[in-house]
Protein backbone atom coordinates (compact mmCIF):
# COMPACT_ATOMS: atom_id res chain seq x y z
CA UNK A 1 0.00 0.00 0.00
CA UNK A 2 1.10 3.54 -0.61
CA UNK A 3 2.31 5.48 2.43
CA UNK A 4 -0.61 6.96 4.33
CA UNK A 5 -3.09 4.55 2.77
CA UNK A 6 -4.64 2.00 5.11
CA UNK A 7 -6.73 -1.09 4.45
CA UNK A 8 -10.02 0.79 4.48
CA UNK A 9 -8.88 3.30 1.87
CA UNK A 10 -7.43 0.48 -0.23
CA UNK A 11 -10.72 -1.43 -0.05
CA UNK A 12 -12.70 1.68 -1.03
CA UNK A 13 -10.46 2.13 -4.08
CA UNK A 14 -10.86 -1.52 -5.03
CA UNK A 15 -14.65 -1.26 -4.74
CA UNK A 16 -14.66 1.64 -7.22
CA UNK A 17 -13.05 -0.67 -9.78
CA UNK A 18 -14.73 -3.92 -8.72
CA UNK A 19 -17.94 -3.17 -6.79
CA UNK A 20 -18.54 -6.77 -5.66
CA UNK A 21 -14.99 -7.57 -4.58
CA UNK A 22 -14.82 -9.91 -1.61
CA UNK A 23 -12.26 -9.35 1.13
CA UNK A 24 -11.31 -10.28 4.65
CA UNK A 25 -9.38 -8.08 7.07
CA UNK A 26 -6.09 -9.27 8.54
CA UNK A 27 -4.16 -7.08 10.95
CA UNK A 28 -1.85 -7.13 13.90
CA UNK A 29 -3.72 -4.20 15.41
CA UNK A 30 -6.87 -4.21 17.50
CA UNK A 31 -10.23 -4.14 15.77
CA UNK A 32 -11.12 -0.48 15.20
CA UNK A 33 -13.96 1.62 13.87
CA UNK A 34 -12.19 1.58 10.48
CA UNK A 35 -12.44 -2.22 10.49
CA UNK A 36 -16.16 -1.92 11.25
CA UNK A 37 -16.52 0.62 8.41
CA UNK A 38 -14.81 -1.75 5.95
CA UNK A 39 -17.15 -4.52 7.07
CA UNK A 40 -20.17 -2.26 6.46
CA UNK A 41 -18.86 -1.83 2.91
CA UNK A 42 -18.78 -5.61 2.46
CA UNK A 43 -15.48 -6.85 3.86
CA UNK A 44 -15.78 -10.07 5.78
CA UNK A 45 -14.18 -11.39 8.93
CA UNK A 46 -11.49 -9.65 10.93
CA UNK A 47 -8.59 -12.02 11.60
CA UNK A 48 -5.98 -10.81 14.09
CA UNK A 49 -2.33 -11.71 13.69
CA UNK A 50 -0.83 -14.05 14.59
CA UNK A 51 -3.38 -16.29 12.96
CA UNK A 52 -3.49 -19.97 12.18
CA UNK A 53 -4.03 -21.34 8.70
CA UNK A 54 -7.28 -22.82 9.99
CA UNK A 55 -8.62 -19.41 11.09
CA UNK A 56 -7.49 -17.77 7.86
CA UNK A 57 -8.94 -20.57 5.74
CA UNK A 58 -12.26 -20.43 7.57
CA UNK A 59 -12.51 -16.65 7.08
CA UNK A 60 -11.77 -17.01 3.36
CA UNK A 61 -14.24 -19.89 2.95
CA UNK A 62 -16.98 -17.95 4.74
CA UNK A 63 -16.44 -14.84 2.62
CA UNK A 64 -16.35 -16.77 -0.67
CA UNK A 65 -19.60 -18.54 0.21
CA UNK A 66 -21.51 -15.24 0.51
Amino acid sequence: MDPGIDGLETYKRILKLHPHQKAIIVSGFSETRRVKEAQKLGAGSYVKKPYTLNKLGTAIKNQLSK
